[in-house]
């Protein structure tokens, strides 16, 4: 599979974005040049397994696209991290590997998939607080979105593969056409084994519930976790913003666990969320308690991991973050320390089994075996915003015939050029019955 040929236009033409986190155009991203383009194949949050069965199933696409993407850079170094316990994958990588690309075995931690930490662990180059991995000549791809870009040249993307596991019959990864239902997904997983059933959309760490089952997954949807009324994580997610700060101030002893095992803190940003616990008897007021909020990366692991009161001092930190936001008033040049990573980055990451066993997860059958054949809706609604930027304006009208990969969505323009955004395109054969303003609905 030739990677000279693939080409910024042809990666943008296809719709392909980070298909691991929050849709960040590729073709923007390739643009630009880096010496190091890393594939995020840690996939730290629990009982997700799509990255490794994507790697396992298609190596060969997924390597392709890493050179692609090496080639458009400059890149003279290619990284695929993955945890070291996934050997049979690693076996398998090893002779397929071409000249510049190596393979950096990880921890089984969380957060190991997080952009910042994967750059540390994998270069020992720290990101500054505020900026990306661009910043320390690096850039991070998802195994998926390098498997896209090696498929650009002549196919758009139009499928998205995702785990569905938690309490459901058969755990399984599926590869499901962008638009399909999340209840049709947990269906093909054999069904919810608890009543009421709660789907956690993207991952128990990181993801929200979603109790629309009609809504449906885009390119960006990675899992489904289904969990009962009872369970930990939907209790904690089920808590609204009044409880958070009651509970927070009056429970609160200021122990700062929370800051000593927060990944950004350990790598020198200026974040201390027991700070911004302590605010929550200001008012959330105070911009020594709050400011340094801003570099928080909402990973949970605060909350759901560290706090032995079962606080919440992520969502705190998110509120501020987004106050800050809106009040334009964060730091220019925050402080920074970037040698606190080499110190206590070693003795303070979060084993998975015992973030498992703390979640309440370790009851549940931790496999997701990638079910090849794609499912077959009858019905897709394909979303106009999959992607970081502007959403896209509909380029088809109610009553037209499309074919899978036809452009039902455009970006429009922004001071006469392209807003950010990527094209999205049918994932089934059939008529577009409805335009709602949120998505283009296909029928067979």
């Amino acid at each position: 599979m030739s990677t000279s040929t693939v080409s910024i236009e042809q990666i943008a033409n296809a719709g392909v974005v980070g298909a691991g986190g929050a849709g960040f155009p590729t073709h923007v991203k390739l643009s630009a040049k880096a010496d190091t383009v890393i594939i995020n194949a840690a996939e730290c949050e629990p009982l997700l397994h799509k990255d490794k069965e994507v790697l396992r199933h298609f190596t060969e696409p997924v390597l392709a696209g890493l050179a692609a993407a090496m080639n458009l850079m400059g890149a003279r170094r290619g990284v695929i991290g993955i945890k070291e316990k996934y050997a049979d994958v690693i076996e398998k990588l090893r002779p397929q590997l071409q000249a510049g690309i190596d393979i950096a075995p990880l921890g089984d931690v969380y957060p190991a998939g997080d952009e910042f930490i994967l750059v540390y662990e994998v270069l020992g180059r720290v990101v500054p607080p505020g900026g990306i991995p661009l910043d320390v000549g690096a850039v991070v791809i998802n195994v998926e979105t390098a498997m896209n870009v090696a498929l650009a040249p002549g196919q758009a993307v139009t499928t998205t593969y995702l785990t569905v596991g938690g309490a459901v019959a058969n755990p399984v990864t599926l590869r499901a056409p962008v638009g399909t239902s999340i209840s049709e997904c947990v269906a093909a997983a054999g069904g919810p084994t608890c009543r009421p059933a709660n789907y956690i959309v993207g991952g128990v760490m990181m993801g929200y519930i979603e109790d629309d089952h009609a809504a449906v997954v885009d390119k960006t949807t990675g899992g489904i976790l289904v969990l009962p009324d009872d369970h930990v994580v939907v209790r904690r997610r089920r808590q609204d913003w009044n409880q958070i700060v009651r509970i927070g101030r009056s429970a609160c002893d200021q122990c700062s666990f929370c800051t000593e095992l927060c990944p950004r803190w350990l790598l020198g940003h200026p974040i201390e969320p027991h700070r911004a616990m302590r605010s929550l008897e200001f008012n959330l007021v105070g911009e020594a308690n709050v400011r340094g909020t801003s570099f928080c990366c909402e990973c949970n692991l605060c909350s759901l991991y560290a706090c032995p009161e079962g606080l919440d001092p992520k969502n705190v930190c998110a509120q501020n973050k987004r106050r800050i936001a809106a009040g334009q008033s964060r730091w220019q040049e925050p402080p920074f320390d970037p040698r606190r990573a080499e110190v206590h980055m070693p003795n303070r990451k979060a084993p998975m089994r015992r973030l498992m066993q703390k979640l309440g997860l370790t009851g549940f059958d931790n496999v997701g075996p990638l079910v090849e054949a794609p499912l077959r809706p009858r019905r897709v609604g394909i979303k106009l915003k999959q992607h970081v930027g502007a959403a896209c304006e509909p380029a088809v009208k109610i009553g037209d015939k499309v074919r899978v990969g036809d452009v039902v969505g455009r970006v429009g323009l922004n001071d006469s050029k392209p807003a950010l955004g990527a094209l999205v395109h049918a994932s089934i054969d059939g008529t577009v019955k409805a335009i709602d303003g949120v998505a283009v609905w296909i029928e067979v």
